[in-house]
């Protein structure tokens, strides 16, 4: 699952720094989503970015199907 952020902040011509304001968190925390970093996100989040910049989730994300993502935690009893 990849966070597309960047290209939809380019596609609106907005700026990093102008939609860390607008949807309350620092230039740091935003950095973390658009370098990946962050490996969740609450929905109230989704939320705030879909509202100031008027898309939806599916435009901020991107799937490429890979079936090693099924291993992920197999080692892990039940």
């Amino acid at each position: 699952m990849n966070f597309t952020l960047d290209a939809v902040l380019h596609a609106r011509g907005v700026t990093a720094k102008a939609f860390a304001e607008q949807i309350g968190i620092s230039e740091t925390q935003l950095s973390q989503f658009r370098s990946g970093k962050v490996r969740g996100l609450r929905f109230s989040t989704m939320s705030k970015l879909c509202f100031v910049l008027g898309c939806t989730p599916g435009e901020l994300l991107d799937y490429d199907r890979d079936p090693a993502d099924m291993l992920v935690g197999r080692d892990e009893p039940d």
